[in-house]
């Protein structure tokens, strides 16, 4: 198997709603799962993209948003080993139980840091003792368990340093495997993969599509069904970027609020996850290609998101769904109209000079805004690109190659807009 192959499959997860409260309620429940009898408090400590993230986001299964209410479902309802599905099976009575909690003022989320390295510290008190759960760098790894003051799962001795406001990266730090590669290298990948390899990536269009006919059933989703219209009421159009718009922002909208489906993540976001597949979904539909062709362009467009993403950092101040997965799934499309590595850079530098810098102000209806940005962009990008136009890389942020045009997009996140964050986050603590 390839490394990029590797490197997808394992990154390729199933995300029920937006996965901050999944990797809150996952968390929580983990905690939870240490210990017997009636909660009686909850405290959380979250990085400022994860305290932002899930302060005002759907919660799958509940009519309820935000921190305090993925955790308290999550003490009283999560199941721990399906991960970030782990409310898949949240109740009414569940949530009655949830709403007592928050209501006597039993389940408490605070900020740790401004930073976009995940940071998640859960702890649980109940009649039978106290557990901590400490989670960090992506939304399901635990480094550590504590039970009653005893370390049972994990390794503690670090976590100071862990936690001391050190830079994200130093010097010598091993470089991603991503970041080892070209876009020529990922490119020609995509190319010759063996169609069998990559062909469990179909998944993700079947997961993001179920999650999609959910929002078309529900009156919550008041940009799906505008967008719909806009296309003519049919899914598949002759309008590509209509049609694209559609599957991308009706599946990010059924996700934020909530219904109960997951998406298929890719860098920890299902939104990201989203961006990255359903508008080439759409144009393979409509154009009649292969599944393995399909599976060839999200292939390439989840290398790119992946690629920008470790720069920036997995929760930043701007939009990764917009920028990263977005600039991904334009190569992607540069990709299908038959291009190569050189109009792939100019796409690359025309999705830089454009959106680079959208901010991120948490998993809300505003994601579908930012997404409908995110698919005019690529699809502008992606046609000036395959007619030789492009912003010239002596301008802005844009480099000489590709890859330093991907790594100065994820500079402008981390360290690039950490004040941005900040001002972010006192606006919404504000309200």
């Amino acid at each position: 198997m390839h490394p990029f192959t590797e490197l997808i499959r394992n990154d390729m997860k199933p995300a029920l709603g937006v996965t901050e409260p999944g990797a809150i309620a996952f968390a929580v429940s983990t905690a939870a799962s240490y210990l017997t009898g009636g909660i009686r408090e909850v405290t959380l400590r979250m990085n400022s993209g994860m305290y932002k993230n899930a302060f005002t986001c759907g919660i799958p299964n509940s009519s309820h948003y935000g921190n305090l209410y993925a955790a308290a479902l999550g003490a009283v309802a999560g199941k721990p080993e399906l991960g970030l599905e782990s409310l898949r099976d949240v109740t009414e009575e569940d949530n009655r139980k949830a709403e007592d909690l928050v209501a006597q003022k039993r389940v408490h989320a605070e900020m740790s840091e401004i930073s976009s390295r995940i940071h998640i510290e859960a702890t649980v008190q109940t009649e039978s003792g106290t557990a901590t759960v400490k989670i960090r760098d992506s939304h399901t790894n635990i480094l550590w368990v504590e039970v009653n003051g005893e370390v049972v799962f994990g390794q503690k001795e670090n976590h100071c340093a862990e936690d001391s406001g050190a830079p994200e990266e130093t010097e010598g730090e091993e470089v991603p495997l991503i970041h080892r590669h070209t876009l020529r290298e990922m490119l020609e990948y995509a190319e010759t993969v063996p169609a069998e390899e990559i062909a469990f990536i179909r998944d993700a269009f079947a997961m993001n599509m179920e999650l999609f006919r959910k929002g078309l059933d529900s009156d919550r989703t008041p940009y799906l069904h505008y967008l719909l219209e806009a296309n003519g009421d049919a899914l598949f159009s002759e309008n590509e970027l209509a049609t694209a718009s559609l599957l991308c922002n009706g599946a990010i909208e059924s996700r934020v609020i909530g219904l109960d489906a997951p998406a298929m993540s890719i860098t920890g976001s299902g939104a990201h996850g989203i961006i990255a597949t359903m508008p080439l979904y759409g144009v393979a539909k409509i154009r009649g290609l292969s599944e393995t062709e399909l599976c060839r362009a999200t292939a390439l467009s989840y290398l790119i998101c992946m690629y920008i993403k470790e720069y920036s950092g997995r929760l930043s101040a701007f939009c990764g769904c917009a920028i990263a997965a977005g600039s991904g799934m334009a190569c992607g499309l540069v990709f299908m109209n038959g291009g190569g590595a050189s109009e792939m850079d100019k796409c690359l530098r025309n999705m830089a000079s454009s959106i680079t810098g959208m901010i991120c102000d948490g998993g809300n209806h505003g994601c579908a805004m930012k997404g409908i940005a995110a698919c005019d962009a690529a699809f502008r990008s992606a046609d000036l690109a395959m007619v030789g136009i492009s912003i010239e890389d002596i301008h802005g942020i844009n480099g000489k190659t590709p890859e330093e045009t991907m790594r100065n997009m994820g500079r402008i996140a981390s360290p690039g807009m950490v004040g941005t964050e900040k001002t972010i986050v006192e606006i919404m603590s504000e309200k």
